[in-house]
């Protein structure tokens, strides 16, 4: 199953690639569809390091993730993600890091616009900006709710004003994504299927799209409710589970406020109870999340307000000329090129084990819920993938997903977990050649 997996994603992305060239079909991206990319060789300052990073990684990994103690391999996987980020970023010099989030596209100029006065007064007519007339909110802020704004204005309002230090504190707290996720599997009794997915975690070409990325730190707050509600269902007091449970509702809610496609985040929670079968953890989630989006609207913005307008103007923007005939099968071959061709292996693997495990008596079934190893990467794989297909079917994600799919990717790829270990072995090495491969040929903006 991996293998016809692995042929699978490979071949979506290959016609991914040459459909649009051959037949001239205007899909609307920059030059290189199925990314937003355009062809550009090169070499720049993070070079060598990259390429030793990733011969280290290659070499070190099967063996650091089975023989280092377990605090030790989460301080090297952090270690070890910010490095692979800052090399992959410094490719292009210091503009790798500093440049993007200083473009008009992007938060931090708006961020630093409205830094000086109380956070209440942008959102004072925030959503008649997101369509248009006076004072238009540019692009990314206009596509998402006021939560990603604040993340950069209490950054301007700490100090860190420039491209360079906003983006060293986003490529910091975007590191911290694979660590949370290996702490919600061990707190979750699957502590070897988290050393075994870790190099795939830490190490890949989604780092491209992360190192500066407000989606990554999106991804990286997601993961970190998923850590607190793991804690939470494995209380064995009802009040460490409510106090664990909130909390963790409070992170949540925020990434609501952070993307509007983050709600499909509870299908991981989903995941995280089901492991447990802690099904009164729910209502104290759902209270903490709507501390959150209650209190943005008692602030002056309503998610439920804004969303509709948000479609408006994406529906009538770019996304109407991205046909959908492409981007449907499109986006799958961009989100394998930025997790890597290994997520098609992973899916069939997942499919292949969800089919099993559904086809086997009910005995079989309590088993392997018996045995976290197995069923917690299962569990997680199976809801990123279904994340993806959600987002996908949705209608509002018409190309650009290699970046904006970024909270989903960490889900799927702990699916590595499940693959023999001849498959991880070779699949790490393909996940680092890759990933070198695109960032020295393409210029992804990020």
């Amino acid at each position: 199953m991996p293998l016809i997996g692995l042929v699978v994603a490979a071949v979506i992305v290959g016609a991914a690639v040459v459909v649009p060239g051959l037949t001239g079909w205007r899909v609307h991206v920059i030059a290189f569809a199925p990314l937003h990319a355009r062809w550009d060789p090169r070499i720049g300052p993070g070079t060598l390091p990259a390429i030793l990073l990733a011969v280290v990684v290659f070499s070190f990994a099967p063996h650091a993730v089975t023989r280092l103690p377990w605090r030790s391999l989460v301080i090297v996987a952090f270690v070890t993600t910010v490095a692979w980020f800052a090399a992959l970023a410094l490719v292009d010099g210091a503009a790798g890091i500093g440049h993007i989030l200083d473009t008009g596209y992007e938060y931090l100029r708006t961020a630093r616009a409205v830094a000086d006065r109380p956070f209440a007064a942008t959102l004072d007519g925030y959503i008649p900006r997101i369509v248009g007339g006076p004072g238009k909110w540019p692009v990314h802020i206009a596509g998402h709710p006021p939560g990603a704004l604040l993340f950069y204005v209490t950054l301007v309002r700490l100090g860190f004003t420039t491209g360079l230090a906003a983006g060293w504190v986003t490529l910091i707290v975007a590191a911290t994504a694979p660590v949370a996720v290996m702490l919600s599997m061990q707190t979750l009794g699957a502590e070897s299927a988290a050393r075994r997915a870790a190099p795939f975690l830490v190490a890949g070409p989604a780092a491209i799209w992360s190192a500066v990325s407000a989606d990554a730190v999106f991804a990286a707050f997601g993961a970190w409710a998923v850590f607190v509600l793991s804690v939470a269902v494995t209380r064995r007091t009802r009040r460490g589970t409510a106090a664990f449970g909130v909390v963790s509702g409070v992170l949540f809610g925020w990434c609501v406020m952070l993307s509007y496609g983050l709600p499909l985040l509870a299908v991981v929670a989903v995941a995280v109870i089901c492991s447990r079968g802690s099904w009164r953890v729910i209502w104290w989630v759902a209270a903490g999340a709507m501390i959150v989006v209650v209190g943005f609207a008692l602030w002056g913005f309503s998610w439920w307000d804004a969303y509709p307008v948000l479609r408006e103007r994406y529906r009538n923007g770019v996304a109407h000329k991205r046909p959908i005939a492409y981007w449907a099968w499109g986006n799958l071959a961009a989100f394998c090129c930025s997790a890597g061709l290994i997520v098609g292996a992973v899916i069939a693997q997942v499919i292949a084990r969800v089919v099993g495990a559904g086809s086997r008596a009910g005995e079989s079934l309590r088993e392997l819920f018996r045995s976290p190893e197995r069923s917690v990467p299962l569990l997680f794989g199976a809801a990123g993938i279904t994340m993806i297909l959600l987002a996908d079917l949705s209608g509002m994600s018409k190309a650009e997903v290699e970046r904006i799919w970024l909270p989903f990717a960490p889900w799927v790829l702990v699916g590595t977990a499940l693959l023999p270990d001849r498959w991880r072995r070779v699949g790490i090495g393909v996940q680092l050649v890759w990933a070198l491969l695109v960032q020295h040929l393409l210029a992804t903006g990020w």
